[in-house]
């Protein structure tokens, strides 16, 4: 029995995670495996209903889980709270408390949504597949951070940027080992001609290269690392970087793969429990109105197949549908092109699922 913390969250944040939820129970009887749902609260739901983002109950069930299929959280609703109080604060905390560290955020570009993409085909060369991964507890987005009222008038406010070496250290590992899984190529991003932390980075990833001859290691400013994502993205093959660059550098490579509804993520950490959540936010407006694309959450559960329940045949299987939908010509309207049949959140999991059946 594999039991899933499910965090259906905001927005769209419960359609597509039902999807997902079809698609997982097909595979689960397919191959004979049982799964346990069990659906904990964060984000704004949990705020109106608990009064805090992260109750102490989620954080609880999900370390008793196996993974954790996350949605979509916040919305204008609760923009006026304050910081730590935002549905936000809620992803922060959760993933602070499962001690996920490393983000993976796969872009790739199916071949049947070339022209979906913003760029133009020569430029997108051969298919895109570029895995970014982002360190996720660290850096400026849990670094100290105050705000002052000043002498004569107006307000100072700061936000610090910190890393430890052994921060570096544990998601260069991981940066390494994917790299090793996929074309030996890494790309250090960082910002070494300006911040320290940067330097500090540069030089630990630096020498740890050193333990992995087979991979062709390179870093690259963050500013250079944006413009060629566009100019050009074959070059990229696993990108590593701390948290504040990942999160801008991933949602730029969305754009390559036509959609922000295409691209999946998994937060790992040093045990098989992972948090699994599509990149995108939770769109409010169109929330309810079935079109919202389900494609990122139902491939975000096919990394949770791969990494935190080790059926590497599964995930395919799930990718392998999902491929086989696009080439039936279905679209959900983010990604709909001339010619092709437009179809909602329901449908889509639907015509993905039994693929698989």
């Amino acid at each position: 029995m594999k039991k899933i913390a499910v965090i259906k969250g905001d927005g769209i944040g419960p359609e597509i995670v039902l999807g997902a939820i079809k698609v997982l129970d097909v595979v689960s009887k397919k191959y004979d495996f049982p799964l346990q749902y069990t659906d904990v609260l964060m984000g704004g739901i949990a705020i109106d209903n608990t009064g805090v983002p992260l109750p102490q109950e989620t954080i609880d069930i999900c370390k008793n889980s196996d993974a954790v299929l996350l949605g979509s959280v916040g919305g204008p609703k609760w923009d006026k709270l304050p910081g730590n109080s935002r549905p936000e604060a809620g992803l922060l905390g959760i993933r602070k408390g499962l001690e996920v560290f490393a983000n993976l955020r796969p872009a790739i570009l199916f071949p049947q949504l070339k022209e979906a993409s913003a760029l133009k085909p020569e430029i997108l060369k051969d298919n895109i597949n570029i895995m970014v991964i982002r360190e996720l507890t660290g850096g400026i987005y849990f670094g100290e951070r105050s705000r002052v009222n000043l002498v004569g008038g107006g307000q100072k406010a700061w936000d610090t940027m910190a890393y430890s070496t052994y921060e570096i250290e544990r998601i260069a590992h991981v940066g390494f080992e994917t790299a090793m899984k996929r074309n030996k190529k890494l790309t250090l991003v960082d910002k070494a001609n300006v911040l320290e932390s940067s330097r500090l980075w540069r030089e630990i990833v630096t020498k740890m290269a050193t333990n992995y001859p087979d991979v062709t290691f390179e870093v690259q400013l963050v500013d250079s690392c944006a413009m060629q994502l566009i100019r050009n993205p074959s070059s990229f093959d696993t990108i590593l970087t701390e948290n504040m660059f990942g999160d801008i550098l991933s949602d730029e490579a969305s754009m390559l793969t036509g959609s922000l509804g295409m691209l999946p993520s998994a937060s790992l950490g040093n045990s098989k429990l992972g948090i699994y959540e599509p990149i995108h936010g939770s769109a409010p407006d169109i929330a309810g109105k079935d079109i919202a694309n389900p494609i990122a959450t139902i491939m975000s559960a096919s990394m949770m197949l791969r990494y935190s329940f080790d059926m590497e045949k599964a995930a395919l299987d799930v990718e392998a549908a999902v491929s086989k939908v696009l080439d039936k010509k279905y679209r959900t309207i983010d990604i709909m092109q001339p010619g092709m049949k437009s179809v909602g959140t329901i449908e889509m999991s639907n015509l993905i699922a039994n693929e698989i059946k």
